[in-house]
C-alpha cells in the first residue's frame, strides 16, 4: 500500500504510509541533468515509462496549463532524484506522515519496489514551471491493500502528494495541482471512473486540500498504519465540484 499521507498546501503531509520533511525548493533550479532531460521546451517523459500499461504511462500525460503555471508529472529516476527527495522526507511536518525520514537509504527503500514493480504505481516528481515542487505517486488502488479496506472498484486511482518547498504551502498551490492530476487521470484513464485518496484524518489541511479540489469525503478507514479519510472525485461529478 502506498504511502499514508502526504503533504499539500498546508505545509504536513497528505496521503503516504497508506502507500507509504520537507526542504524549502523556492530557490531550486534544474539540475545539468534535469536540463539534459527536460529540453528547452520543458519536461518530457524520462527513458522508462513509469507506470506501465497498468496506469496508461503517466509520464505521457502533460504537461498541463493550470492556474499557478505549466505543470508536468515526470517519473523518478533514483539516481537523479533521490537526494532531493530524501531531503524532503527530511522535513519533520513530512515525516509525522510519510514515516520515512533518515539517510538516503530509507527514501530508497520506499521507491525502488515502486520503479521496479509491474507498474501499478509510479512514483513521479511534480515539476512546475521547470521547478521540481512535489512529490507524487500515482497507483492503481483497486489493486493495493487499499482495496482492503473499502469497496473499490475496477481501475480505481489513488493519488499521494507531498509539496516539497515550505514557500509553496498554505497558498493553494495543493488544491491546484491536486484538481489538475485528478483531470490528467481522467482524462488519460478512459477506464477509471473514479480517482481516490486516503490521507490521514489528523492532517485537517490535506483533506481540506482535496475537497477544495473537487473531492468528496466518502468514509473513515481503519488502516493498518493510520486512521484516514476516503476521499473520492468521481468522473460524473468532475463539472460538479
Amino acid at each position: 500500500m502506498p504511502p499514508p499521507d502526504a503533504s499539500t498546501d498546508a505545509g504536513t503531509n497528505s496521503a503516504p504510509r497508506a502507500g507509504s520533511g520537507t526542504e524549502d525548493t523556492l530557490d531550486l533550479r534544474l539540475s545539468d541533468e534535469l536540463v539534459a532531460l527536460f529540453g528547452d521546451d520543458g519536461p518530457v517523459a524520462g527513458p522508462r515509462a513509469v507506470g506501465g500499461d497498468l496506469l496508461d504511462t503517466p509520464a505521457d500525460w502533460g504537461p498541463v496549463t493550470t492556474p499557478a503555471g505549466v505543470f508536468q508529472l515526470v517519473p523518478v529516476r533514483i539516481e537523479r532524484d533521490l537526494p532531493l527527495i530524501s531531503r524532503w522526507m527530511n522535513d519533520p511536518a513530512v515525516a509525522a506522515f510519510w514515516e520515512l525520514e533518515g539517510p538516503h537509504e530509507v527514501t530508497a527503500a520506499h521507491l525502488r519496489p515502486q520503479l521496479d514493480g509491474d507498474g501499478r504505481s509510479a512514483p513521479c516528481l511534480g515539476v512546475l514551471g521547470g521547478v521540481p515542487m512535489s512529490y507524487w505517486e500515482i497507483y492503481r488502488a483497486d489493486l493495493d491493500p487499499l482495496a482492503r479496506h473499502y469497496p473499490a472498484r475496477p481501475h480505481d486511482t489513488g493519488i499521494h502528494l507531498l509539496v516539497g518547498g515550505v514557500a509553496d504551502r498554505g497558498r493553494g498551490l495543493g488544491t491546484t495541482l491536486l484538481r489538475a492530476v485528478a483531470d490528467l487521470v481522467l482524462d488519460s484513464r478512459p477506464a477509471c471512473a473514479r480517482v481516490v485518496a486516503e490521507p490521514d484524518l489528523r492532517n485537517t489541511p490535506s483533506v481540506s486540500a482535496f475537497l477544495r479540489a473537487g473531492f468528496r469525503f466518502s468514509a473513515e478507514l481503519d488502516l493498518p498504519d493510520k486512521r484516514a479519510a476516503l476521499m473520492v472525485r468521481e468522473r460524473t461529478l468532475r463539472n460538479l465540484l
